[in-house]
């Protein structure tokens, strides 16, 4: 299986300044392939490819022939993919939301441009681009294989990255815990059929300085140098939102996947709850969606089983001990008490136990279910 391996590193001034060429180049030449697409039907990758050979012979152009071709040829395969990806998701071949059209490139998103086997090389620590240099990134761990392709990115903080494709082989450790079921929240944000949680990480310190910079820019000039740096600022304080939200869920995931053979998730209606408008923004947060993909790769490498049930298995709406259904209750009530069995429920807790029921197909007695009792809640409301 493939994997990206991901390096930072900090470029001189001269690389800073042909990284910046070729990273207009590539935005250029998409948007060229692009603009020629949407007038007629999109031509393909070769009469792209053509195209720019013949461009780059005219005096408009020609300043192309200074960086490498091979991630100019990359950025039109990448354009073909785009479309493919498109023309799929209108004829239903693709699975998940529509996939909207390509669209054009802008300078001050973020940059990446892609070299292949021919236009890289990797030796004694240093990595080798055609046209750019040396490059001497920081190896936080060692590559598993020799990479296949590298992408330079530059993002919206002015960071640099080397992605590296490279082969992994998956790990076929065992383990002793056979399942586990997972119950996602906002303020805890995993609760474990065993009896673990992990509490979420504090956006909120970040959050508000988001917020309160996006209001100053709002009002700045476009165009100017202090828009420009309030843009910067902003980008910074998402790079911190998302390394420690990125950081937390490798580690989450890695333990869950390492410690359990099947690992049992619930499909989150995620487009549905965020139309809360008031927990929309914490949820966005939280990371859902990569968690769950996370854990799926994991569970590839580590070969382990990962399951996903229905959205709308009423995990928390039945008593995981003796299977009675009490129905919706109020997302205050945190703690049940069940009247047919005398048991006290977390809802939290006994939602990831039914979760895990479910995904190993285990179903309760239809019969307790159908009985005429009532249920109360014996903790006091608090906010999810």
């Amino acid at each position: 299986m493939k994997a990206r391996y991901q390096y930072r590193f900090y470029p001189t001034d001269q690389q800073r300044l042909s990284l910046a060429q070729l990273f207009g180049c590539v935005r250029v030449v998409w948007n060229d392939a692009l603009a020629l697409s949407k007038v007629s039907k999109f031509p393909g990758y070769n009469s792209l490819a053509k195209s720019l050979t013949l461009s780059k012979k005219t005096e408009e152009r020609k300043w192309l022939s200074d960086v490498s071709s091979v991630p100019l040829q990359q950025s039109l395969k990448q354009l073909e993919v785009a479309y493919k990806n498109y023309f799929d998701s209108l004829k239903g071949k693709r699975k998940g939301k529509k996939v909207g059209q390509p669209r054009f490139k802008k300078k001050t998103n973020s940059q990446s441009a892609t070299f292949t086997k021919a236009a890289f090389s990797v030796q004694r620590g240093e990595v080798y681009l055609a046209k750019i240099g040396t490059i001497k990134p920081i190896w936080s761990r060692e590559l598993p294989s020799e990479p296949s392709s590298v992408t330079v990115i530059k993002d919206c903080a002015n960071r640099y990255f080397l992605s590296f494709v490279v082969e992994v082989q998956p790990n076929l450790a065992v383990t002793n815990n056979q399942s586990i079921g997972i119950d996602l929240g906002i303020k805890t944000f995993a609760v474990m059929s065993n009896g673990e949680k992990a509490l979420s990480p504090n956006y909120s310190k970040h959050d508000r300085k988001i917020r309160r910079l996006q209001r100053k820019l709002a009002r700045q000039q476009k165009d100017s140098k202090r828009r420009n740096g309030t843009r910067i600022r902003i980008a910074k304080l998402h790079n911190q939102i998302s390394d420690t939200r990125k950081d937390f869920l490798q580690k989450l995931s890695t333990k869950i996947v390492k410690d359990n053979q099947v690992i049992v998730l619930e499909d989150l209606n995620v487009s549905g709850m965020v139309k809360n408008r008031r927990l929309s923004r914490v949820i966005n947060l939280q990371g859902w969606r990569e968690f769950r993909n996370l854990c799926e790769a994991k569970s590839e490498k580590f070969n382990r089983d990962f399951r996903v049930i229905d959205r709308w298995q009423p995990t928390s709406q039945i008593c995981s001990c003796c299977g009675f259904r009490w129905g919706k209750i109020d997302l205050s009530v945190r703690s049940i008490l069940c009247l047919n069995c005398s048991t006290e429920q977390q809802r939290d807790e006994n939602a990831s136990k039914n979760i895990e029921m479910v995904g190993m197909g285990h179903r309760h007695d239809l019969k307790c279910t159908q009985r005429d009792c009532k249920t109360t809640s014996v903790a006091e409301p608090n906010e999810a």
